[in-house]
C-alpha cells in the first residue's frame, strides 16, 4: 500500500484537500464531504443521450458511472452518481475538483488509498469506503485505455 501521508505523492489541489479534511473536526468533515456533493458538475448532453459510453463502476455500492475524455494535454473527467448517494457524490465531487484537466500521468499516480488519510474512515462504512477505493481504481483504467490507444469517446 501506498503511503497516503507523503504529500509529494498527490498533486497540489488533491494535497490542499486532504489536509484540510484531516485537519478538519469530524462533524465539519461529513459536512465537506456533503459540499463536495453539491459541486459535482452535471453531465454533458451526448452523456445523458449515450449512457453507453460511460463506464460503471460495479464495486460500489451506488449506481456510479464514469467518462473521461483528452482534452488539451489533460483529462476532463465526468461521473454520474445518484443525489441519493451525497457521500459517494461527494468523493467524486473531490476528484473532479482536483482531478479534472490533469494529465494522464498526474492522474495515474495518484495513490489508489489516499482517501484514507482523509479522517473519513471514522465518517464512512468499510463498503462505501472499498467503493471509493474502486471508483479510483476504474477512473485509472479508464485514463490508461485512452492514453495507450490515444482515442477518446466521442457520442
Amino acid at each position: 500500500m501506498t503511503d497516503p501521508a507523503t504529500p509529494s505523492a498527490l498533486p497540489e489541489k488533491l494535497q490542499n484537500i486532504v489536509t484540510l479534511f484531516k485537519s478538519a473536526p469530524k462533524p465539519l468533515r461529513l459536512q465537506a464531504l456533503l459540499e463536495y456533493s453539491k459541486k459535482l458538475p452535471g453531465l454533458p448532453e451526448k452523456y445523458v443521450e449515450h449512457p453507453e459510453f460511460m463506464q460503471p463502476v460495479p464495486e460500489c455500492t451506488s449506481p456510479f458511472f464514469l467518462v473521461t475524455e483528452a482534452q488539451g494535454g489533460g483529462v476532463k473527467l465526468h461521473f454520474k452518481v445518484p443525489e441519493e448517494a451525497p457521500t459517494v457524490r461527494g468523493y467524486a465531487g473531490i476528484l473532479h475538483e482536483a482531478l479534472d484537466g490533469e494529465s494522464p500521468e498526474t492522474i495515474l499516480n495518484v495513490p489508489d488509498d489516499f482517501y484514507l488519510n482523509m479522517g473519513l474512515t471514522e465518517l464512512i462504512t468499510p463498503m462505501r469506503l472499498r467503493g471509493m477505493g474502486a471508483i479510483l481504481k476504474r477512473l485509472k483504467n479508464d485514463v490508461r485505455e485512452h492514453a495507450q490507444s490515444g482515442d477518446t469517446p466521442t457520442a
